[in-house]
This record gives structure tokens, sequence and C-alpha cells, in this order.
């Protein structure tokens, strides 16, 4: 190959490797959407951090199902989630940080752990992911561990596989200058969560 042929060719395989640079490195794009419009929704919804957030929670679990709200209050990596009325709980409360969690159940002792999804499933019977759902509820993966991502025409998240878990995104609203998910549903460890979102108060 002539040296004039080489350099269109070059010029070729470093424009390939810039739009594969829009992913991380553990994100795998299976279908639709552009790689560039990815990356910029990606940089606008990465730096919020701090956030509240009010819903509705539905679980169907293999023991048991029901529905529920969620006011969710977040301030850098700390967080604070309250959960009312699902599966005829009562009151539950999950507070962590970067040290572990609390969660406090209506009648019963505080417990205490490392992790909170274990200490979930034993305590309220079916797994919350909630270190993932940190990103997840942003619409973008999990920084820590490989996703397979599917995007919509406009290039957010419709449908996210990562640790075990299938995300599915079908509606998304306008905070603050930012496109975040209004309705996500969750599948995965024989649990189907689906959550709405009914405001955003981002900070």
């Amino acid at each position: 190959m002539t040296r004039a042929l080489r350099l269109p060719a070059l010029l070729l395989l470093l424009l390939a490797l810039s739009a594969c640079s829009s992913f991380h490195q553990r994100e795998t794009l299976e279908f639709g959407g552009d790689p560039r419009a990815w990356q910029a929704h990606r940089a606008s919804v990465e730096p919020l951090t701090d956030w509240i957030l009010q819903g509705k929670l539905g679980v169907r679990a293999p023991r048991e199902s029901g529905s529920g709200t969620v006011l969710w209050l977040q301030d850098q990596g700390n967080y604070d989630i309250r959960l009312s009325g699902p599966l005829g709980r009562g009151a539950t409360r999950i507070l962590g940080d970067r040290h572990g969690i609390l969660l406090d159940i209506a009648g019963q002792p505080i417990q205490q752990a490392d992790s909170p999804e274990e200490l979930l499933e034993q305590q309220i019977g079916w797994r919350l992911p909630v270190n993932n759902l940190l990103w997840w509820v942003r619409g973008l993966p999990a920084p820590d561990s490989p996703s397979r991502l599917q995007l919509d025409t406009d290039s957010r998240l419709a449908r996210l596989s990562q640790s075990g878990w299938t995300v599915e995104y079908s509606r998304y609203q306008q905070i603050d200058g930012r496109m975040l998910p209004q309705r996500l549903q969750l599948s995965g460890h024989d649990v189907l969560l689906t959550l709405v979102i009914t405001q955003w108060e981002t900070r």
C-alpha cells in the first residue's frame, strides 16, 4: 500500500475509534441511537448528584407483590430512600453512604450492613439494586460493571442490561434542562419493579 493510500485508511480508523470512545469501556451498544448524541446526553446527566425524587413503586416477587410510594433524597454519595406501603409493610427507610446502610422498617429493630442488596432481600423479601439504581434512575448505566445498551431515537437509554437486571425506559421528562426518566421497569432475580416518577427536584 502506498503512503497516499495509507493516510485515508488511517483517518477512517481514527474516526471509528473516536466514535467508539463515546462509550465507556464497559459499555456495549447493541442497537439504535447516535453515539455522539448519547455522549452529550450522558455528559449532561452525570453531574447530577443531588436530587429529591417522588414516585410510585410497583413490585412483583415470587412470595408477594404490591405497590406503594417512594421518596428519594440524594446528597452526593448519601441517600435516604423512604418506601411507604409496598407489600403491606408500612414505612421502610433505607439510609446509606460509603460506609454502609441502615434499614429501618416500621415495628422492627434497625438493621445495619455494608451492602444493601442482601440485607434488603433478607428483610423485605425481594432484591432492590440500590447501588446500581443510583445510576439507572438517571438513565445511565452504572460504571463499575459491563453493560449492554439499546438507545431510542433521541439517543437516550431505551433498554439496559447489567448485573443480571434488564431496565426498560418508556418515558422521559425534561427537568431543569436535562432529560430524566419518568417511567422505568426493572426485571431480574425473580423480581419485577416498576417505578413511575411523579416529581423530580434537582439541586
